[in-house]
């Protein structure tokens, strides 16, 4: 379903500058892809990501896609001065998006990811599509790609 947004400061009406406009840069999809298949919650865990943000740059993303509608942050139940993030249905809908792109640099680029799970994923978008919005239904924060979303490159 298509939504109808009020008219706003942008440089153009084409859907993909607006999608650039609110997405931002790549922290912003780096951020998208740890929610949703790293099951990242936190700030220190985002932190902590292969990439290495910076603090104040992680921050300004966070702030950015909150107020965008693509994530959601509410106070930690176990320690109130800690948010724990999440994606809202407008950040899950972004996961045909991010398969794609990951799907895309596999294939194009040399990675970390293991080519017969790319190939499996590839075979199976709509599978795949359907886990991820399962997991977030139930909030299930498990790692999507246990085999190779935590594993950092070598550094020379």
């Amino acid at each position: 379903m298509l939504r109808k947004v009020k008219p706003s400061r942008r440089r153009s009406g084409c859907p993909v500058s607006i999608s650039l406009e609110t997405l931002g840069d790549r922290w912003s999809l780096l951020v998208i892809r740890d929610l949703m298949v790293r099951g990242y919650r936190t700030f220190k865990q985002f932190e902590q990501s292969d990439e290495r943000i910076a603090t104040n740059i992680l921050a300004d993303r966070l702030r950015r896609l909150e107020r965008n509608g693509i994530i959601s942050a509410e106070a930690d139940p176990t320690d109130g001065r800690r948010m724990n993030y999440r994606l809202t249905e407008k950040g899950i809908d972004l996961a045909p998006l991010l398969l794609e792109l990951l799907i895309w640099g596999a294939r194009n680029e040399e990675t970390m990811a293991p080519g017969e799970l790319i190939g499996k994923m590839e075979q199976n978008r709509e599978g795949v599509i359907a886990e991820v919005r399962r997991r977030w239904r139930e909030r299930d924060s498990t790692p999507m790609l246990p085999s190779f979303a935590n594993t950092r490159p070598a550094r020379n």
